[in-house]
Formats: C-alpha cells, structure tokens, sequence
C-alpha cells in the first residue's frame, strides 16, 4: 500500500468525506461519461456526488505525462494497456489534485459536474468476455436442484468451470434487459415449444477487467496474474433458466445466457482494493490441493478479496407505492472457491489471449447461508419456494416491471471504505 490508501487524507470536495460515501478520495474509479444533451464523451473519475473530467482537464492542460496522455481517450482501453506502473502513477496524480490544500483546486473545480448531470457509458471497448462458475455453494446449489444424488461434478474442485460468453450484449447498467426467448421444454412435454422466457433470472457476480494482456501462445502464470486485472466492476448475467434447463447439454450455455449482461459503470481499481486483500478460500479437508500451475503462495494468502455484496429488488407495484427496495441477499466475495488469480492462469494456460479491456465473470457470488444466495434459482429453490414482498406479491423468477439492483462495497476498520456504486437493470416485456 502508498500515500493514496491513508484513510486520514480528505479531499476539498466534501461529498467525497461523508460517512457511507462510495468513492472518497482513496477510491478514484474510472469511468467514461458525457453530460446530459451532450454528443460527445470521455473519462471520468468519481469523487464523491461529483465527476472530475479528467479527458477535458488533461487536454485543456496539456498534459503530455503517459498517465494523462493516455487519459484523453475516448474509451479507457489504451491505459488499461499500459500497465501497473501508469495506473498507480495517475492514481498518485489524480489524488494530488482532488486532496485538501491541492493548490489547484479551484482551475480543478471548474472540470467537475454532479453525477445527476451526467450520462455514464460504457468504460472500455469489451472485445471478449468469459463468466467462470467459481462459487462452489452456487454449483452446489444448482446441481442439487438437477441432480440431486450428484450435485458438484468430480471435476470442479480441480478445474475452473467457464464458458465464452457474448460481448456484443454487455450494457451499462440502467439499461432495459428485453425478456428473451427460446426454446423450453417442461419435463411433462414430451416435445419442446419456443416463447418467451418463463423464469428468467439474475446473477450477482463480480467483473474483472482484463489491464495488459498477453501474447498468443503464452499463458500467464499465477504469480504474474494480478498484475494484468486492473479493477473490478459488479455484473449481472441474466439468465432465462427454463431454455437453459433444455440447451446446456452438451455443450454448456448459449441462449440462455447470451442476451444481456449489465456492468456497473465505475471500474474500482485493484489498488483502491489492496487494503481488502485476503486469504484465498480455506478448502475444506479431504478436498484436492490445486495443481501446480494453479497454486502460488502469494495467491493463496492474498489472493481474495473482502467485498460485500447485496442485491436488492424492487417491483412496478413497489414502486406505484413508494416501497423502498427489498433486500434480497447479503454476501461476501471472499467466499468464492477459485481466486481472480486462478481464472486468469487457467484461461491462459492453453495459450489463449487476452486483451486489454476483456471482462472475466467470476459467476454467481453465493454464500453458504440462505441469505447469501446471489440468484432467484437459489434463493426460491427452482420457484418451490416463492419470496413475498412488502406489497402482497410474490416472486419465484422475474416479471415484466421488475428492477434488480447489486450494491458492493468493502469496509474495513483502519480503512477507507470503497464502494461500487449500482449495477440496475429493469425488465421489459
């Protein structure tokens, strides 16, 4: 850790001071934005209820230094590319000009504008996106609901599960999720039918954003892995569970999971998140030790991460009524079976190559408590069990009108607490 982890230190925007506050001055994330009404956009640091325009500071001051230069982009990818070294160095930066007593504070102020001013889009060109399966309490859970007399397959605890996912459907968060459709086949019809989707779902995971990425052919190994993840988003994976009941085998997910992910619109860098660090998940005894390329001392006792995460829902009728948001779920990612770490040297381990920019879902983020289930599928146990909300209604999957919002945060005595913001998503008939 440096000088930009002192919890002590104070920024002159004194949004960014509160209590509770999602991005003091020891957060910084980045984004990319425009204002309201406006074509154009570029990045943006949060601060506070404030956005600091770092695209339009760095060019009206001529910045010529890598960590601004690069900052001038449209999109964040050409930093993303350039490595731990550029991004604590603008990190460092960024904190000297938004700290109390910045002797630039007030050419600074004019370059920032409130969040309700702003439209957030997409922070980085997404070439390629992979969501593993790495909570063994969800594949638990779900293979207890399919297969009840074997619900972990014996090659999870060795490998970690992923499949391809689709870039082209990622979206920010606060856009409509269209409900899909696709083939269904109840287990009393004899033959499938295709409509919309009848219990379409969420999952709460976390992103990770790919920084430099690697040469075909050349797999990064574990103890170089968190050097090439800049930083970490929320995420939800929509899933229409009755098609990918159907479609899975043999070959995994496709439609059922194709049609929409939505991301949080700040990426929180992996420095901000150095004093969260933790071990990585304790196996149980008697579960098989990672293979060598898996296995690193560093990764195991740091490799983790404290993070909590709640989703909360909320329905058309909720909201006609003025209800404030339900909590659905409180967990924590540390509880993950397989670290970032571990994904990343898998996923290069045949050789394959990442870019700068790709995202890597860590899937569903679920605990060993009912309270920590990060999806519907769980949390109703394939709808047997229904939620009842403070309006009367109830809910086994999602209904047209509904809103699904992830929060995360890490928190910590001693330390700076750092927030997500909201990953939203509303669904539409």
């Amino acid at each position: 850790m440096n000088e930009t982890h002192d919890p002590q230190t104070k920024s002159w925007v004194t949004s960014a001071n509160q209590p509770g506050c999602d991005f003091p001055l020891q957060n910084l994330p980045f984004g990319v934005f425009r204002r309201k009404n406006h074509d154009d956009g570029g990045i943006g640091i949060a601060i506070g209820d404030q956005v600091f325009d770092v695209r339009a500071w760095a060019r009206d001051q001529g910045k010529s230094s890598a960590e601004f230069a690069l900052l001038t982009e449209p999109r964040l990818n050409p930093f993303l590319a350039a490595g731990p070294q550029v991004w604590s160095a603008a990190r460092k930066a960024l904190l000297l000009l938004l700290r109390e007593g910045a002797p630039q504070r007030e050419l600074v102020a004019r370059y920032l504008d409130s969040v309700s001013n702003v439209e957030m889009l997409m922070p980085m060109t997404i070439s390629d996106y992979t969501d593993f399966y790495a909570s063994v309490f969800h594949a638990t859970n779900v293979g207890s609901m399919f297969r009840p007399d074997n619900p972990l397959l014996p090659n999870y605890k060795w490998v970690p599960i992923g499949y391809h996912g689709r870039a082209s459907s990622i979206v920010i968060s606060g856009t409509p999720v269209k409900r899909p459709s696709g083939q269904r086949k109840p287990t009393t019809a004899e033959t499938p039918t295709f409509g919309p989707c009848a219990q379409l779902d969420y999952e709460l995971e976390v992103g990770a954003i790919v920084g430099q990425g690697n040469a075909l052919g050349e797999p990064i190994p574990l103890k170089n892995a968190a050097q090439h993840i800049f930083g970490l988003c929320l995420s939800n994976d929509w899933s229409a569970r009755d098609v990918q009941a159907w479609e899975y085998q043999p070959l995994g997910p496709f439609l059922a999971k194709n049609f929409a992910t939505s991301i949080s619109p700040w990426i929180v860098s992996m420095e901000a998140l150095e004093p969260y660090r933790t071990a990585a998940f304790k196996r149980p005894e008697g579960d098989p030790q990672p293979l060598p390329y898996l296995a690193e001392e560093q990764d195991q006792q740091h490799g983790a991460l404290d993070l909590w995460l709640d989703v909360y829902f909320s329905t058309r009728k909720m909201r006609e009524e003025k209800v404030a948001p339900l909590r659905l779920s409180h967990g924590n990612f540390r509880d993950m079976y397989w670290t970032f770490g571990q994904m990343v040297a898998h996923h290069t381990s045949n050789g394959c190559n990442l870019q700068p920019g790709d995202l890597i879902g860590s899937g569903t983020v679920s605990g060993n408590t009912k309270k920590a289930r990060g999806s519907l599928l769980e949390l109703t146990w394939r709808g047997a069990e229904p939620i009842s909300l403070p309006t009367g209604e109830s809910r086994k999957f999602l209904e047209d009108g509904d809103e699904v919002i992830f929060r995360g945060y890490a928190e910590r005595e001693g330390h700076a607490r750092i927030g997500f913001g909201e990953c939203r998503g509303m669904i539409v008939g």
